[in-house]
């Protein structure tokens, strides 16, 4: 099974979309105690961002999907966060590396917590690959928006710089991973965190590069 096939093109900066009519983006449910579910208003304020501010035409709320289920393969961006444990079995693995090769690609977000263990299930999924701190230079910092000093800074944790972590497999950037950022943090209500609006417009301005590179690579 392959991915939807995303017909997309820029076109004075705006990225328009073709096909199919409504695409859909997911939430990666995983097991292990992890709170897979956290940031519920997150991803629903990035899709209408997008879908405002890049032209795209992104169903209003995400779905769910399990690591080891084949509807992953429907859906072209995954996004995946959460504070404490994850663990995937041999099958989730496998089919997540299935997934990514085939032209899928997963985001993560450590909400605080989640470092240590998504590290590890992550190399049953890519025992060959290391993580790779992209370069400000990268074009996921480079679509609509400039981030010329990389990842913005949403919430403080340990006094660790944001940084912008990726998986590289035969070229292709097929996993991103924001770390000490809180990314999904500011896409959420502003009443959820309290955090200021500048604060939030950077963060939606970040995820919807993360869009739009997924969509137009």
């Amino acid at each position: 099974m392959q991915i939807k096939t995303i017909v997309a093109i820029i076109i004075s900066g705006t990225l328009l979309s073709f096909a199919p009519p409504s695409i859909k983006i997911a939430k990666l449910k995983y097991n292990g105690g992890g709170d897979w579910y956290a940031n519920k208003t997150s991803m629903p304020n990035l899709i209408r961002f997008c879908n405002r501010e890049l032209g795209t035409n992104i169903f209003g709320e995400e779905d769910i999907v399990e690591v080891g289920s084949p509807d992953i393969f429907n859906y072209p961006f995954i996004h995946l966060t959460g504070h404490g444990n994850m663990v995937f079995n041999e099958q989730e693995a496998q089919n997540l590396r299935k997934y990514l090769i085939s032209g899928g690609f997963l985001h993560a977000d450590d909400n605080y917590g989640l470092d240590p263990f998504f590290r590890r299930e992550m190399k049953k999924v890519f025992p060959e690959l290391e993580w790779i701190e992209l370069p400000y230079s990268h074009p996921i910092y480079h679509q609509k928006y400039n981030f010329n000093s990389g990842l913005p800074k949403v919430h403080e944790h340990d006094g660790k710089p944001a940084q912008g972590f990726g998986l590289i497999y035969q070229g292709r950037l097929i996993c991103f991973y924001s770390f000490e950022c809180d990314l999904g943090n500011g896409w959420e209500d502003p009443e959820v965190h309290n955090d200021p609006e500048p604060v939030r417009l950077k963060a939606l301005q970040m995820g919807a590069n993360l869009i739009q590179y997924v969509f137009t690579n």
